[in-house]
C-alpha cells in the first residue's frame, strides 16, 4: 500500500473518531479532574507488548507534563507481567482512582476496578463505564486514535482545574487527609456554575486538537515519503541479511520505541528495544552518566548492517545523539524522527534517514510519529 493510501485512511477514520467522541470525552475529562481533585490517580494497564507502551505513555505524560503550567498528577503505568493484570490492579487501586484499559484482554482488571469504585475507561469492549472504540480493525490506526485520544485527556484534564468550582465532592474532604492534594488544590471550595459551558469549550478543544494532528500527519508523511520509502528499504534489506533493529527514546518516545520493537517483534522481525531493561539503563546512568544509556547498549548489541531507530521530539536529547554517532561509527544504518525544526539531529546530518514532524507541540508530534513509524512497519512488509 502507497504512503497516500494509509495517509487517506488515517484520516478518515480520525475524523469520524473524534468527531463522534468528543462530547464523552469532554465529560470524561471533567469526571477525571473530580478523582484527582479527591486525591485519586489514574492506574493504566495493559496486556499485549502494544498495550503495554501505552499503559506507561499515558502515566508518563501525566506525571510528567512537558507542557509549561501543567500540574504533575499521579498516574502509575501496570505493565502485566506474567499476565496477572487484574491481580496487579486488585492490589493497588484504590476507590477514587482512575482506571484506563488498552488492549483486548483487559476486562478481567476493568471489573475488579470497576468493582472498587474506580472511574473505568477502556479502548475496547472490556465492561468500563466509558468505552471508546476506534473506527477500524487496522491496529496502528487503533493505535493512533488511542494515543491522540489519551493526550487529549491529559491535556483538557486540566481545564477543569483552572474552573474549580465545577469539582463535585470538594467541600466534603477534610484537610488532614488531603494529602497532596490540598497543597496542588488549594481552590477546591471556589464556587463556579456554568458546567456546560465549560464542557462546550472542551468538546471545541477535543476537535481542534485532533484537527492538528491530522494536519501534522499529513505534514509529516507526505513531506517525508520518499524518506519512509528508502529507510523501509534499506531496513527490510537489512533483515533479509539477518540484521536486527534497535529503536530508543526518553519519556513518551520510550514507550514509542517500546510500541515500535512490538510491532515488528509481532511480524517474527528482529528488534531490541534499548528502554527495556531498567537495571542497564540505571547502571549505565549512574556509573557512567544519562548520556550513555543508548551508545552503550548500541556497543553491546548493534552489529554492522543492523538498524538503529532514533525517537526524539527535539532532535536535541544528548542520549539519541550519542547513540546515532556510535551506531554511525560501528556501521550501522540510522533512522531518526524528530519534530520541531529537526534540532541537531537534522542540521547536522546525524543520520541517515530523518523524518520531520514540524511542530513545537510535544503530543501532537508524538502521535504524528506514531503514524510515521507504522507506515514504515508497513512498508518493510
Amino acid at each position: 500500500m502507497t504512503v497516500t493510501a494509509l495517509l487517506a485512511e488515517r484520516t478518515e477514520c480520525s475524523a469520524r473518531f473524534f468527531e463522534e467522541s468528543a462530547d464523552r470525552l469532554a465529560r470524561v475529562c471533567h469526571l477525571m479532574a473530580e478523582r484527582f481533585a479527591r486525591g485519586g490517580r489514574l492506574i493504566a494497564f495493559g496486556r499485549s507488548p502494544a498495550a503495554r507502551s501505552d499503559a506507561r505513555h499515558v502515566a508518563v505524560e501525566f506525571v510528567h507534563p512537558v507542557i509549561v503550567g501543567k500540574r504533575a498528577l499521579p498516574a502509575i503505568g501496570l505493565a502485566g507481567e506474567g499476565g496477572d493484570v487484574a491481580g496487579q490492579v486488585a492490589l493497588i487501586v484504590a476507590p477514587d482512582d482512575v482506571a484506563m484499559g488498552f488492549g483486548e484482554d483487559c476486562d478481567g482488571a476493568v471489573a475488579v476496578a470497576r468493582g472498587r469504585g474506580c472511574l473505568t475507561i477502556a479502548f475496547a469492549p472490556a465492561g468500563a463505564e466509558w468505552e471508546f472504540e476506534p473506527p477500524t480493525s487496522d491496529p496502528y490506526i487503533r493505535q493512533e486514535l488511542i494515543e491522540t485520544l489519551y493526550h487529549v485527556l491529559w491535556e483538557l484534564v486540566h481545564v477543569f482545574f483552572e474552573h474549580r468550582g465545577l469539582l463535585e465532592g470538594r467541600s466534603q474532604r477534610r484537610v488532614h487527609d488531603a494529602g497532596a492534594s490540598s497543597f496542588l488544590y488549594p481552590f477546591l471550595d471556589e464556587r463556579e456554575s456554568d458546567l456546560d459551558a465549560v464542557l462546550e469549550d472542551v468538546r471545541r478543544s477535543v476537535l481542534m486538537k485532533a484537527s492538528e494532528v491530522g494536519a501534522l500527519r499529513e505534514q509529516t508523511l507526505t513531506d517525508n515519503e520518499s524518506v519512509l520509502v528508502d529507510a523501509a528499504a534499506v531496513l527490510r534489506a537489512s533483515f533479509d541479511r539477518g540484521g536486527k533493529l534497535l529503536a530508543l527514546g526518553n519519556g513518551g518516545s520510550a514507550t514509542d520505541a517500546m510500541d515500535v520493537v512490538a510491532d515488528f517483534r509481532a511480524g517474527d522481525r528482529p528488534a531490541i528495544d534499548l528502554t527495556e531493561d531498567p537495571g542497564i539503563l540505571t547502571a549505565i546512568a549512574n556509573d557512567i552518566g544519562v548520556e550513555a544509556i543508548f551508545s552503550r547498549q548500541v556497543i553491546a548489541y548493534g552489529d554492522e548492517g543492523d538498524v538503529v531507530l532514533a525517537l526524539s521530539t527535539s532532535g536535541n536529547s544528548g542520549n539519541v545523539i550519542h547513540a546515532l554517532l556510535e551506531a554511525r561509527r560501528r556501521g550501522l544504518v540510522t533512522i531518526a524522527m524528530v519534530g520541531y525544526d529537526g534540532g541537531r539531529v537534522a542540521s547536522e546530518e546525524l543520520a541517515d534517514h530523518v523524518v520531520i514532524t514540524r511542530s513545537e507541540h510535544i503530543p501532537r508530534i508524538q502521535e504524528a510519529q506514531a503514524s510515521a513509524y507504522h507506515v514504515l512497519r508497513e512498508l518493510v512488509g
